[in-house]
């Protein structure tokens, strides 16, 4: 029997054992994937003797991306791009990592909003330079898309980020925080990767009333499912992503390198994870 894993610290909120349960059961899969508390201390202790342990690879959740990125034998291109590490597995003896969020991300918006929806953004506007801002901005950049500002609180960190992400494609730029008013005029595509939404943390304000009639406006957050951000979004009748789906989709390469089997991110899937984080199951 295989067996998967998602470590992190705290880790007992992980909805992911939830949606790699469900493949195994829908697929007929002998398997188990588990949740892991790892302290930061003892991580790379973990990472050397998970395999031995009998698992075959598994997920890095917070804390533990940028140690997981040291850690390894052998990285993606992806992962390299994005300094960070979400997925583990192990061939011929090799430990290898892989960053998923990118993939998470981009397959949400095509799901969500269509194939060829990005030949109307000119520009896209992120909110955070966090590591989820680094796998929002690299997925952009695969798409023709002009121009991709980044603001964060801390200016130094998105100005790291447009030095550690520029190259081909979309013309990346650091904005200072107090630009994102005018920013939202000119951005067809608006994400917010950062906390801020959270249930349990303060809301992003943002001011939409002048953004582009044909604006879409993203969010990484998934608890509330609908934040404060999409709220005011739809109010305005701007087309609107939540973070739930960027969650499901990340989830789909650990799994067939893990269990054999490519999984679909379906209706069901998703009330699933629906239902359990608006306490229903």
């Amino acid at each position: 029997m295989k067996k998967a894993f998602v470590v992190g610290h705290p880790i007992k909120h992980s909805r992911s054992p939830l949606i790699h349960g469900h493949w195994l059961k829908t697929h007929g899969l002998e398997g188990s994937y588990e949740r892991i508390d790892v302290a930061p201390a003892d991580f790379p202790a973990f990472l050397k003797t998970f395999a031995a342990q009998g698992f075959a690879g598994g997920n890095v959740t917070i804390p533990h991306k940028e140690a997981a990125f040291l850690g390894v034998d052998r990285r993606t291109e992806r992962a390299e791009r994005l300094k960070a590490v979400n997925t583990l597995w192990v061939e011929n003896g090799v430990l290898w990592g892989d960053n998923t969020d990118v993939v998470g991300f981009m397959a949400h918006l095509d799901q969500s909003l269509g194939t060829g929806w990005e030949q109307d953004v000119d520009t896209a506007l992120v909110i955070g330079a966090g590591g989820a801002a680094r796998a929002v901005v690299a997925g952009l950049q695969e798409r023709p898309i002009r121009r991709i500002l980044i603001a964060n609180r801390t200016a130094s960190k998105a100005a790291e980020l447009v030095r550690d992400l520029e190259g081909p494609g979309a013309r990346l730029e650091a904005l200072p925080w107090d630009d994102l008013s005018s920013a939202v005029e000119a951005a067809g595509l608006v994400v917010n990767t950062t906390s801020l939404g959270m249930t349990g943390q303060p809301p992003l304000v943002l001011n939409l009333a002048n953004a582009r009639a044909d604006a879409i406006v993203a969010d990484i957050v998934y608890v509330p499912l609908t934040t404060p951000l999409l709220a005011a979004a739809k109010e305005r009748n701007l087309r609107t992503v939540d973070g739930l789906g960027m969650l499901l989709h990340q989830a789909v390469p650990g799994f067939a390198r893990w269990f054999g089997v490519t999984p679909q991110v379906t209706p069901s899937l998703r009330a699933l994870i629906v239902a359990n984080i608006e306490g229903r199951s």
